[in-house]
């Protein structure tokens, strides 16, 4: 690990990295965030993609390029997560809600990963405002930040949730369960694999007064028992996810969503309605076929009662440079209410 500081230009740091070596930064704060910014400029980008496909397999390798070149520039922090930097902002509070309490003398961390968690610090601090949503949703470092207000207004379509039982399948944040319990819905029980999001959603829940009617645990799938209503955004890019923060989005195979559908007819009471959030983008980028989905409905003895859609309003389906425009520019949303086959 080489020390290097502000004499350092963005070419050679280039072609340093591209060496394998690993830059730790003892310069300015603000010129180490420039000289990142600089770096990811140099990176190439694919050429035109000939179809869609082919524009999603060359964004993701962009993007894998991108996170390996620019992690390593990095910085030392001292015990205390004091960043040692001229200029460097306070950085301990959001490492201490990452990592805990140092148990080290220093800590080596790459600059993007700091940056990125002083902004997820900023968003807990601040506070989200989702429609629909009565109070702030504060999301922490790690969790799925739910700025795609599609899917979560779609709610508003489900036409009766007054004191219903709910499951919420892979919470993250929680939002979906108070959506529904602020409409009415009696108790919401949700699950998520991820400890970030089981601690996030339930400090959610105590600070928008819910936690009485909210309960959240740490598991795959479902929860015991069963509900009136079970909720789902799932992952709706069936690839393998590259990190903890990528199984958000990409589920290998549709692996969660097979098994969502599969349980879905056991965890529901008589009368009950399954709530799938879906997104269409990966039938635009060629990676499902189009009716894929409904013939998983029919496998798993499931038949869609009815449906709501949206065409995407978030910014990457308004703009034109994004690699995979064509795609996200046609993306719609749908909301599924599902029940089993037969009823």
């Amino acid at each position: 690990m080489s020390p290097v500081d502000d004499a350092l230009s963005a070419d050679t740091a280039l072609k340093r990295v591209r060496r394998g070596e690993f830059l730790r930064y003892t310069g300015d704060f603000h010129n180490a965030k420039q000289l990142l910014g600089a770096l990811g400029r140099r990176l190439e980008r694919s050429a035109q993609a000939r179809s869609p496909l082919e524009a999603f397999r060359a964004e993701r390798r962009a993007r894998q390029l991108e996170h390996a070149t620019l992690s390593r520039i990095v910085v030392a922090l001292d015990r205390n997560y004091r960043l040692d930097l001229a200029r460097a902002p306070e950085v301990a509070a959001a490492c201490r809600q990452v990592w805990g309490e140092p148990t080290t003398d220093f800590t080596v961390v790459p600059l993007k990963q700091l940056l990125g968690m002083l902004g997820a610090a900023e968003w807990q601090r601040k506070g989200l405002a989702v429609p629909g949503l009565k109070g702030l949703l504060h999301p922490h470092y790690g969790v799925y930040l739910p700025t795609r207000t599609d899917y979560v207004e779609l709610l508003a379509a489900v036409p009766d949730v007054k004191d219903k039982r709910v499951f919420d399948v892979g919470t993250g944040t929680g939002v979906l369960s108070f959506l529904l319990l602020q409409r009415g819905a009696a108790f919401a029980q949700a699950t998520d694999c991820d400890s970030r999001a089981v601690t996030c959603a339930r400090e959610n829940a105590e600070r928008l007064g819910l936690s009485q009617r909210f309960q959240v645990t740490e598991a795959d799938l479902f929860p015991e028992g069963k509900a009136d209503l079970v909720v789902c955004n799932p992952p709706w890019i069936p690839e393998p996810p590259k990190n903890r923060v990528d199984r958000a989005v990409f589920d290998e195979d549709s692996q969660f969503l097979r098994r969502f559908l599969e349980g879905l007819p056991a965890a529901l009471n008589p009368g009950g309605e399954g709530l799938l959030i879906l997104s269409d983008l990966a039938v635009l980028l060629g990676l499902r076929p189009p009716e894929w989905l409904e013939e998983q409905f029919a496998r798993c003895g499931l038949t869609v009662a009815w449906r709501k859609s949206t065409p995407a309003r978030h910014s990457k389906a308004k703009d034109k440079e994004d690699p995979l425009h064509a795609a996200r520019s046609r993306e719609i949303t749908t909301l599924y209410g599902l029940v089993p086959a037969g009823r």
